[in-house]
């Protein structure tokens, strides 16, 4: 059987998307240093992971009970955020990519959610879902 995508989950992934798009056209404007662009779309997609993490974790976390329910979302929360973090540690020690520009890319989370309204109507009118 195949299950629907959540249509607030596709909102949020296609909002972090394009503001990593929007991001990354401001990038090749102001600057061409390829630390930069990795470390925004290594963000963009922990960005994106973590939405679709934080959803599985609500969504299993709705069909326990409230006390149980609330130690399996608080540990997810704690996992996520320990992922996180240890990229960061590993961006800053590695100098793979800029750390900074990988933060700016998961705060693509953040805009996503603020323009969700927006989103949601365009995805309405192209998408159909």
């Amino acid at each position: 059987m195949k299950k629907k995508i959540d249509p607030t989950l596709f909102d949020l992934c296609l909002g972090i998307f394009l503001y990593g798009v929007v991001f990354q056209l401001a990038l090749l404007v102001f600057s061409r240093k390829a630390a930069y662009s990795m470390g925004l779309w290594i963000g963009v997609l922990l960005a994106i992971a973590g939405s679709v993490h934080m959803w599985w974790s609500i969504d299993r976390g709705m069909e326990q009970a409230a006390k149980q329910a609330a130690r399996t979302v608080g540990t997810n929360n704690l996992l996520r955020y320990l992922v996180l973090v240890i990229v960061m540690f590993v961006l800053v020690y590695t100098n793979f990519a800029n750390p900074i520009f990988a933060f700016l890319g998961y705060m693509g989370m953040k805009i996503s959610a603020y323009l969700n309204p927006w989103l949601s109507k365009i995805r309405a009118k192209v998408f159909k879902i």
